[in-house]
């Protein structure tokens, strides 16, 4: 039992040991690509196959004094390790089953910016209704109705017993005082 790379050697000639760190990088670069796919064929998961893959690489550096050249091809013997563990995984997920439910980095990541967004479309709705109380009623009311109801012209200004191009003058004046309110609040919009 050797523990060396079948044709993978470095510039000088010599074969390098898979017990070290050259040798299994060596070794990932000829084969963690195909033991990647064979994961991802296996598992249907791309998360997955990469633990299995990576998990491959460890045990083979951990037992590398168990691969023997005489009796299969290192790309044999790392695809003997990858079967192996991804029926440990697939063990590990059925005793597990509330783990793949759990949110990944980048959700939990996501879901606190979304907390944060929530929390300043509160604060910008407050500043909203803070400023609509400065209005006139008139004023806001034709802005209510429009804008932040979206309800139609026609349909606002019948129900207001009013033309439509008073409708849209109200609206016009009502966003101008608006602004006027939110910048005397120091907001801008």
């Amino acid at each position: 039992m050797t523990g060396r790379l079948d044709g993978v050697s470095d510039p000088d000639g010599a074969v390098p040991s898979l017990a070290d760190e050259d040798g299994v990088t060596a070794a990932y670069r000829l084969h963690g690509a195909e033991v990647y796919r064979f994961a991802l064929r296996g598992l249907g998961d791309p998360m997955a196959a990469q633990d299995v893959t990576q998990e491959t690489f460890v045990k083979a550096w951990r037992h590398a004094e168990r691969y023997d050249p005489e009796v299969a091809s290192l790309r044999v013997w790392l695809y003997g390790i990858a079967r192996n563990t991804m029926i440990d995984h697939v063990r590990a997920a059925a005793v597990r089953p509330w783990d793949s439910q759990l949110a990944e980095p980048p959700t939990v990541e996501a879901a606190a910016g979304s907390i944060s967004d929530q929390a300043d479309a509160l604060l910008d709705g407050w500043l909203v209704e803070e400023g609509l109380r400065r209005l006139a009623p008139h004023h806001r009311e034709a802005l209510v109705q429009t804008h932040l109801r979206g309800r139609p012209y026609d349909e606002v200004a019948t129900e207001m017993a009013i033309p439509v191009g008073t409708l849209r003058s109200r609206v016009f004046y009502a966003m101008r005082a608006l602004r006027a309110a939110m910048d005397e609040m120091g907001v801008s919009l």
